[in-house]
């Protein structure tokens, strides 16, 4: 029998919570289960750092409404019908009239009016759709086409785990202060770090994947166990700096988002000294709205530290004076001015493809 639907008070507004005791998370040995109210209640809790991730923010939402279950898929496409979750790149249908939204160009050249949360009601709205992750691109409303954030994603390839990827960031630390850009990590909410670092929107969508290749190529010069190579079979045990994350349409799991992984893992913002000995799997739905109450957010000060890009820019360029070339788009990209084949090494035949 279906439990009666609740209201939840977010913001000064009551949203429906709809078969609230439905579990969305299973227990595992670590944790308890999770239910659908309990999602909600979650991100009312953490609501301060949620929002300084979220707000202003054209965001797409990843929605499990069935939960997550072992053997459960994503859908990747469009089309992909017999997949359990799914993304909304667009308003979904039926929101209410509070929910605001905001229209983004696709590469493409497609247009959309994607959701853009401006209250914590938005936010609560969307977890009772069944809305785990969300994935807000790195602009504002109120100006669509120029990143505010250079996002630094540390991708622990097979071989390398979290303490791996939490090296690496403590050697990407040294590098922005060298370039004069102030980073503020985070965990992935699985096995890897990100490190947003916030800009003056002065750029495009071009030259700030530019800036990431740049300090990737450099990370990859300054340390071991690094690589930037955008095709798997050469990237070895190493961990990936994914500049791709800067391009247009890519985005990251927020900040205190949850992750549809078993025990309810949630992409947590730390202070630096916490990446070392860092069990990643600790800062969960159930653990981090206490952690967030004594400790406060540690990204509260990212707004205070916008930098600028002209030093990894000169970088790239350097990189290119030197003979490097930019690097490959996304699969689903036109192709772009500059970028080398896309097609990876092991089938790349010599006869029919010049790097020029």
């Amino acid at each position: 029998m279906a439990t009666k639907a609740v209201e939840v008070q977010a913001g000064g507004r009551a949203v429906r919570v709809t078969s609230p005791d439905r579990v969305i998370y299973e227990a595992t040995e670590t944790t308890p289960e999770a239910t659908k109210l309990q999602v909600v209640e979650y991100y009312l809790a953490v609501e301060v750092g949620v929002m300084r991730a979220l707000r202003d923010r054209p965001t797409a939402l990843e929605r499990w409404p069935s939960g997550v279950r072992s053997g459960m898929r994503l859908a990747t496409r469009g089309n992909d019908r017999d997949a359990d979750a799914f993304y909304s790149k667009r308003m979904p249908k039926g929101a209410p009239d509070w929910v605001e939204g905001v229209e983004i160009t696709f590469p493409s050249g497609r247009t959309a009016t994607e959701v853009c949360p401006t209250e914590i009601a938005t936010v609560a709205w969307a977890a009772q759709m069944g809305t785990l992750t969300f994935h807000p691109w790195p602009v504002r409303r109120t100006d669509v086409d120029h990143p505010d954030e250079l996002r630094i994603d540390l991708d622990p390839q097979p071989g390398t785990d979290f303490a791996d990827a939490a090296r690496v960031a403590l050697e990407a630390r040294g590098l922005l202060e060298e370039v004069g850009l102030v980073g503020f990590p985070k965990t992935s909410g699985n096995r890897g770090v990100h490190i947003y670092v916030r800009l003056v929107p002065e750029w495009d969508f071009v030259d700030v994947r530019h800036a990431a290749i740049a300090f990737g190529r450099a990370l990859e010069r300054r340390t071991t166990g690094v690589t930037t190579a955008w095709w798997k079979e050469e990237r070895g045990e190493n961990v990936f700096v994914d500049f791709n994350q800067n391009s247009r349409d890519r985005t990251i799991a927020s900040a205190y988002s949850l992750r549809p992984i078993p025990g309810a893992p949630v992409s947590t913002p730390l202070a630096w000294e916490e990446l070392e000995g860092l069990d990643p799997r600790t800062l969960n739905l159930h653990t981090v709205p206490e952690r967030i109450a004594e400790r406060g957010d540690p990204m509260a000060a990212i707004d205070d530290h916008a930098g600028r890009l002209d030093t990894l820019l000169q970088m790239y360029a350097d990189d290119i004076d030197s003979g490097l070339t930019d690097m490959p788009y996304p699969p689903d990209y036109p192709k772009m001015p500059g970028e080398p084949p896309r097609v990876q090494p092991s089938r790349k035949n010599p006869a029919n493809w010049a790097d020029e």
